[in-house]
């Protein structure tokens, strides 16, 4: 009984862990893009140097697994559960990597004035936060519906990147003046798609915790 009491706290504490590693991914996520709209420098220098807190999340929960898997040993859907946590984890630690990335595009800019108005990629990001909090959620809560739902998101993501590429290849086809900063602006959809395959993987996750099989959603 005191086993199963040290493991369910050493869970509860991973489980705190990739929730604050997801609030600090989808915080960093939607500061770069409102720093990139404001060409706000600043920003996205603090957004850079924050990125080595989320690594030490990721080695927090790493070490509290791999302890309870030393201690506890074990089975079936509990270390499941622990293995995955270790998934989740590495995919929030990359989504911190491209929202850094992000950031990283805002400095190279320096500010100057953006070929176009800033719609459909501040649209993405808020809608990719909404997957991360969904998918985060149905860890929390083991819903498998949820985590589906997440995934589905992913559509209209890929639809939006889709149509930013379009418009910024016209734009460069008429301006060649503007390929140095459009090219940046399709990196910085590029990067938010991939934030958004990540928190597919983490839905992914959740149907493997609770059905033993691991689905394809990323499609």
């Amino acid at each position: 009984m005191v086993k199963r009491l040290e493991f369910d706290h050493g869970l509860e504490e991973m489980t705190q862990l990739l929730i604050e590693m997801g609030n600090r991914v989808e915080k960093a996520l939607i500061e770069s893009m409102d720093a990139l709209k404001n060409g706000d420098i600043e920003t996205g220098k603090k957004i850079v140097k924050s990125d080595s807190e989320l690594n030490q999340l990721e080695e927090k929960i790493s070490e509290i697994g791999a302890k309870l898997i030393a201690t506890q040993q074990p089975v079936a859907k509990d270390l499941r559960r622990i293995l995955i946590a270790f998934k989740i984890s590495s995919d929030l630690e990359r989504m911190g990597d491209l929202s850094v990335d992000i950031a990283k595009v805002v400095i190279r800019l320096d500010g100057q004035p953006l070929i176009k108005p800033l719609l459909d990629l501040p649209r993405m990001a808020d809608l990719v936060a909404i997957m991360i909090q969904e998918s985060l959620q149905s860890y929390v809560d083991e819903n498998v519906d949820l985590a589906y739902k997440s995934a589905k998101d992913d559509d209209q993501v890929d639809a939006l990147y889709a149509q930013i590429i379009r418009e910024l290849f016209s734009i460069m086809v008429e301006n060649p003046k503007t390929v140095s900063q459009a090219m940046l602006l399709s990196f910085v959809g590029r990067y938010i798609e991939r934030i958004a395959d990540h928190a597919t993987n983490i839905a992914e996750s959740v149907v493997y915790l609770m059905t033993g099989k691991r689905p394809d959603l990323n499609q």
